[in-house]
């Protein structure tokens, strides 16, 4: 169950009233390095405990922490990073919906190595559920406590400490429809030393989940886009089926005037993508290939230990080794001539010159042939050609990721004064190897074929191919392409990327003097850090070689040097009104190698109005530096899915803005001039457009300023109400100069709309026809970092929890509720002389292109019951209604929010039974099921904003896989 830090610390010492005259212990909570009597956090804290975890059955962190509402929707989990070039399997976490990088994640309070190249997001994978004794998750800025990143918040993982015996953890599970396996082994162990100095903690761990494919979910199985068309709303979430790619296995082949493809006999027919209602079709379904959820396999070891020298002072050691194995599969490769015979725009020789005389390849068909001519001046007939290379196989990639970290240091107590130091080294290591790809020079030698001697089998035209093995190939019709061609051509690709990251710290905290109300804490410290990250592709794909663009390796690093200074000052205590009023302020200096320096500062108070009843608050300024992706990221590809084109049916007879500024845009009048004065798209171009994310070296860093207002109530005096609290919170986060890559759809509309060349150079249309592909259809949609206008976010909180004994057993049952007021960003600077030239894109209640979900209401409610050795939990996380994109919407001639999907609720249960049950040893097994309705996603389906491709649906926020199952058993000894 999910928890509320303040609300578990009151539930706490409600138990404790009795023993009110004891000391009462000095601890510190997150947000804070002042340890004080009963601390609790200015801003919002929620716990999450080793027994909400047990509960849960989640083999990873993420599963469980993404029913909480503040969360947001996650850059990388194994439902959406299927398609990416790097990161499949990552799991990584996103407070109030700002990225991940605006997360920092922390174990034991000290930073911990990114899994992510370029990044600072942490891979969940890494840190053994087993091994946590409970996280807490600060939402506000948190910056001038732990640095940068926390713009957010900060999730603290707590590891357990002082742990002896073995507890064992085995289950197994799958989903309803047979996938989705998932096996989990935990051995978690320790010991104290007889003198109780040293203690000793360690852990295995093995899990894996299986993988799920498209074609094995009924929605998902064939491939598909949404048939919304401009002023037709009522089409958005109606499926056009089937919608194939037009890039087949076969072959689709271009003469001078006629277009053609093969059946599987061989013979010649005409091209038809889609047939008729899929009758007759010669496209390709490409769902037949691509996954749902990525398969990932973990190993996990870790140590942990403590040595006490004296009473005074002591060492601490923590180890962690994760090895991970996850692999992606998506269809096979689309190859279009234009990306072979890039200088002639895709125009393919039929033959070739020998001794001043023409020779035909006799691996082109006589059909083709007699319907091509020369288009280029060489003297030679040619063709354009795309083609899926069935015979490569799908493209697959095996990923081999490990992450190390160590870290030790000394803690302890010199004259009251408490002194904790540390250094910290963490590596991640990733290798990936490819299948899949292509090797276009060989391909260009391998097209062009002549007769073999005496007439003998064909051979490649160039003796210098031949030499290095060349071997022709045919690519008309199915499975044509010889063993020995496809050795030649194939171009297996790889992927080494590093991460690391090396820490310093130290930090002295006490008390400088009493006041009326107590003791004024001080907490002083320094913080040195260095990050490095490389992400280094293979040969070919570094030259640009293997069909796409060059990517360069991707190389950077910084250092940070950082002093702080914390102060709680008790103000009053035990007056009317005023049973304990407090101050908390912290200022941190930071000094970085690549943005100079920045200033954090934070200012919060306490209010016990009475024992019932406080008031919190805090006003922070955070900084986030640019990471090394966003500082030095080469040009890295990717497919984005959804985009409009603005200029889409615009006539050439029109004088508006936007039929102007599209018929200067390359290729556009001369694809209107083609089509009877309208520019017109084909399936194709719309599947066709691919983009770059590129760093910006230029980058400083952003700041972020939030406020936080709350109220804890814990209503003791009143007997109805006395295993009750309620916290009420208002959050409000603005960033300013936000490093945010630019919206695409948005860039499109600022460009096309308004000319603005700002934007304008985001695009790359095609200057004339490609193929299938028409002339000014979109063939780059680019994106970049930059330090925009700004963006935030602002809402309310609200949890409440109670516990109590209800007939046999005991019932507990706490419900936590964001409701978001305001989601939105500026992905230019402010005009501040003209606003409007700058508006905010409002993103509240929308699922955006961005991939970012942000509905208005979003609630978990957990109740738990336990009746001697049986128990049962019920978890309800509910996702409110989201419209689509404002900007997709306008693009298309439609009210913003007229278009949306409806709420989400999914439920959860686990039973459990204690087969024996001692002080020292227990055994208990226990069953679940997971989504236990079988809730189907939202149909966020292809040509939406927010798909998650191959997914049907936004998989980063909707269940994608379906009802399943687990069981287990735990053994305590």
């Amino acid at each position: 169950m999910i928890c509320v830090g303040g609300l578990a610390l009151g539930l706490q010492a409600a138990h404790a009233q009795d023993a009110a005259t004891a000391p009462m212990q000095k601890v510190q909570i997150t947000g804070s390095r002042i340890s004080a009597p009963g601390a609790e956090s200015p801003s919002p804290l929620q716990i999450l405990t080793s027994a909400d975890i047990a509960a849960s059955g989640a083999v990873n962190l993420q599963e469980l922490l993404q029913k909480n509402p503040t969360l947001g929707t996650p850059t990388l989990s194994r439902t959406n990073s299927n398609f990416l070039t790097s990161g499949a399997g990552v799991s990584t976490v996103n407070l109030r919906a700002l990225g991940d990088s605006r997360t920092l994640v922390l174990v034991n309070g000290r930073r911990f190595v990114s899994g992510v190249p370029g990044n600072t997001s942490v891979d969940l994978n890494t840190i053994p559920t087993d091994f946590i004794e409970r996280v807490e998750m600060l939402t506000g800025g948190a910056s001038a406590t732990y640095g940068s990143d926390a713009v957010a918040g900060v999730v603290n993982i707590i590891l357990k400490k002082n742990f002896d015996g073995v507890l064992v953890d085995a289950q197994s599970g799958r989903s309803s429809k047979g996938d989705d396996l998932k096996k989990k082994f935990a051995l978690t162990f320790g010991t104290t030393s007889a003198d109780g100095a040293s203690n000793i903690m360690g852990h295995f761990g093995y899990s894996k989940q299986g993988a799920v494919y498209s074609k094995d979910r009924d929605r998902s199985s064939q491939d598909q886009t949404s048939s919304i068309t401009k002023g037709h709303p009522e089409l958005a979430f109606i499926p056009k089926i089937p919608n194939f790619s037009g890039y087949a296995p076969q072959g689709h082949f271009y003469g001078d005037a006629e277009d053609f493809t093969y059946d599987k006999n061989g013979n010649v027919i005409p091209w038809s993508t889609n047939g008729v209602n899929g009758v007759g079709a010669t496209g390709y379904n490409r769902s037949v290939l691509r996954t749902i959820a990525v398969p990932t396999e973990r190993y996990l070891f870790a140590l942990n230990g403590t040595h006490a020298f004296n009473d005074n002072h002591s060492a601490f050691f923590e180890g962690t080794y994760a090895s991970t194995k996850a692999s992606s599969n998506i269809e096979a490769f689309p190859l279009g001539s234009d990306q072979v015979f890039k200088g002639s725009g895709g125009l393919v020789p039929a033959g070739a010159m020998v001794n001043g005389k023409l020779v035909k390849n006799p691996l082109v068909p006589q059909y083709l042939y007699d319907r091509i001519s020369d288009n280029d001046g060489d003297g030679i007939p040619d063709y354009f050609f795309t083609r899926r290379l069935s015979e490569f196989g799908a493209r697959h990639s095996d990923v081999d990721r490990d992450t190390f970290r160590i870290s030790t240091g000394l803690k302890g107590t010199v004259r009251d004064w408490n002194y904790d130091t540390y250094v910290t080294y963490g590596k991640t290591k990733e290798a990936q190897s490819s299948t899949g790809q292509v090797n276009v020079p060989n391909l260009r030698n391998a097209l062009s074929a002549i007769p073999g001697a005496a007439g003998g089998a064909p051979v490649c035209s160039d003796a210098n191919a031949v030499a290095e093995g060349c071997v022709p190939i045919n690519i008309f019709g199915y499975n044509t392409v010889s063993p020995e061609a496809l050795k030649y051509v194939t171009a297996p690709g790889s992927l080494l990327t590093a991460v690391t990251q090396k820490l310093a710290g130290a930090t002295v905290s006490g008390d400088l003097f009493e006041l009326p109300a107590g003791k004024v804490g001080l907490a002083a410290g320094f913080e040195w850090r260095s990050e490095e990250s490389s992400s280094v592709p293979d040969p070919l794909t570094q030259a640009g070689l293997n069909a796409g663009n060059a990517t360069p390796p991707t190389y950077g690093k910084f250092q940070v040097r950082e002093a702080f200074v914390e102060t709680r000052v008790p103000l009053l205590k035990d007056k009317p009104f005023a049973k304990e009023l407090s101050f908390l302020g912290t200022f941190r200096h930071g000094d970085y190698s690549t943005v100079g320096s920045t200033n954090s500062w934070n200012a919060g108070g306490e209010w016990a109005v009475t024992s019932d009843f406080k008031i919190r608050g805090t006003r922070a300024q955070s900084t986030r530096a640019p990471n090394i992706n966003e500082l030095y990221q080469a040009p890295s590809q990717d497919y984005p899915n959804g985009l409009v084109d603005p200029c889409e049916g615009v006539s050439s007879s029109s004088s508006s803005a936007l039929a102007t500024n599209c018929k200067n845009a390359p290729g556009v009048a001369a694809n209107m001039a083609a089509n009877g004065g309208v520019f017109t798209l084909n399936q194709a171009d719309q599947q066709g457009i691919s983009g770059y994310n590129t760093g910006n070296p230029d980058l400083k860093a952003e700041k972020g300023r939030s406020t936080t207002i709350g109220i804890v109530v814990t209503p003791r005096s009143i007997p109805m109400l006395n295993k009750v609290t309620f916290t009420a919170d208002y959050f409000k986060i603005d960033i300013a100069d936000a490093i945010v890559g630019t919206d695409r759809q948005y860039s499109l509309d600022q460009c096309y709309n308004y000319n603005n060349p700002v934007f304008c150079k985001f695009m790359t249309r095609r200057p004339a026809q490609t193929g299938n592909l028409s002339s000014g259809s979109i063939r780059y949609s680019d994106t970049a970092v930059t330090n925009s206008g700004g963006m935030g976010t602002e809402g309310i909180d609200l949890t409440v929890s109670w516990a109590d004994k209800v007939g046999p057993g005991r019932l507990s049952a706490q419900l936590a509720y964001t409701y978001l007021r305001q989601f939105w960003r500026r992905d230019i600077p402010e005009d501040k002389a003209n606003p409007s030239l700058t508006p905010r894109n409002d993103d509240v209640g929308e699922v955006t292109a961005n991939n970012i979900n942000a509905p208005r209401n979003k609630a978990v409610l957990n109740t738990a019951y336990k009746w001697g050795s049986f128990g049962a939990t019920w978890t309800a996380t509910y996702t409110g209604p989201v419209a689509l994109d404002d900007q997709f919407l306008k693009s298309l001639s439609i009210a913003p929010g007229t278009v949306g999907v409806g709420s989400k609720t999914y439920n959860d249960f686990q039973f459990t039974y204690d087969i024996t049950k001692q002080a020292k040893k227990s055994m208990q097994v226990y069953f679940g099921i997971n989504n236990a309705f079988d809730a189907k996603p939202a149909p966020i389906i292809s040509g939406l904003p927010g798909n998650t491709v191959g997914t049907e649906t936004d998989a980063s926020t909707y269940d994608a896989i379906g009802r399943r199952y687990y069981l287990g058993l735990r053994v305590s000894l």
